[in-house]
């Protein structure tokens, strides 16, 4: 019997016992802060104070003061680890002090944008950028609107609904002005390296798609802005040579006449 190759034993010290492929990514370990009550009372009968959105909104804040960072990626004391706050922990403290002042937080439009990245070990996965709308809306009825962004990176189908709950986390966060206990933006300076241009090639799926929204085809003309490609020639749904810049236009000039036809 010949001797474990180098594969064999590292698999083996691995827990593995399959060698033909290769060994499964790392996956982080998050432990989320242990949900506790914040001890904010529930309305009373006669229900919230019929105030106006702003009010209450201000209420709100005044009723939480600060969320702790209670969970860990990684493990204490281990390189890289840190602690962070989800939106569970957001929720677990807006949520009563929005139903004792009688607010509500509902999402009302949401445009999404993907596209295929690769992780630091080369794994294939799929990156969810969200701008959503929120309704803020007040005890007597009034509302206020505001937009959060969210973004995620995931390898299977959970990325559209991690960038809404990181978009909703943000929002409430923000919006509720609670501070954060996080380093000065300006106590650190990186270096930013060269990003990689995306051909523009590469968009014309995305631009002739028709469910790419509006909003994604604007964002698709700003970035072949900046690169320099609005000129570059793309093959069109006829088969026939169109710039770029001219196709993002002209395909949202259509879908907006198409709708409001």
């Amino acid at each position: 019997m010949s001797a474990p190759t180098l594969a064999e034993r590292a698999a083996a010290a691995a827990g593995r016992t399959d060698t033909t492929g290769p060994a499964p990514e790392p996956t982080a370990t998050y432990t989320p802060a242990p949900l506790t009550d914040p001890g904010i009372p529930e309305p009373g009968p006669e229900g919230p104070e019929q105030v106006p959105v702003h009010v209450a909104w201000s209420r709100v804040m005044g009723t939480v003061r600060g969320v702790s960072k209670g969970g860990w990626y990684g493990k204490p004391g281990e390189r890289g680890s840190y602690q962070f706050r989800g939106v569970d922990a957001a929720l677990n403290a807006f949520g009563p002090a929005c139903r004792l002042h009688g607010v509500l937080v509902l999402p009302i439009q949401t445009e999404a944008a993907y596209r295929d990245v690769k992780t630091s070990t080369g794994k294939n996965s799929r990156e969810c950028t969200v701008t959503v709308t929120y309704r803020i809306i007040g005890p007597a009825g009034d509302f206020i609107e505001v937009q959060s962004v969210g973004e995620s990176m995931d390898s299977a189908d959970k990325g559209t609904a991690k960038a809404l709950s990181t978009s909703l986390r943000s929002l409430l966060f923000l919006g509720g002005l609670v501070p954060t206990g996080d380093p000065e933006p300006d106590a650190v300076n990186v270096e930013r390296g060269e990003a990689p241009v995306r051909p523009a090639v590469q968009y014309l799926d995305e631009i002739t798609h028709p469910q790419t929204s509006a909003g994604r085809l604007r964002q698709i003309h700003y970035e072949l802005k900046q690169t320099g490609q609005l000129g570059a020639l793309l093959t069109n749904e006829v088969g026939d040579e169109e710039r770029a810049g001219d196709m993002v236009v002209r395909i949202g000039k259509e879908r907006a006449a198409g709708g409001a036809a």
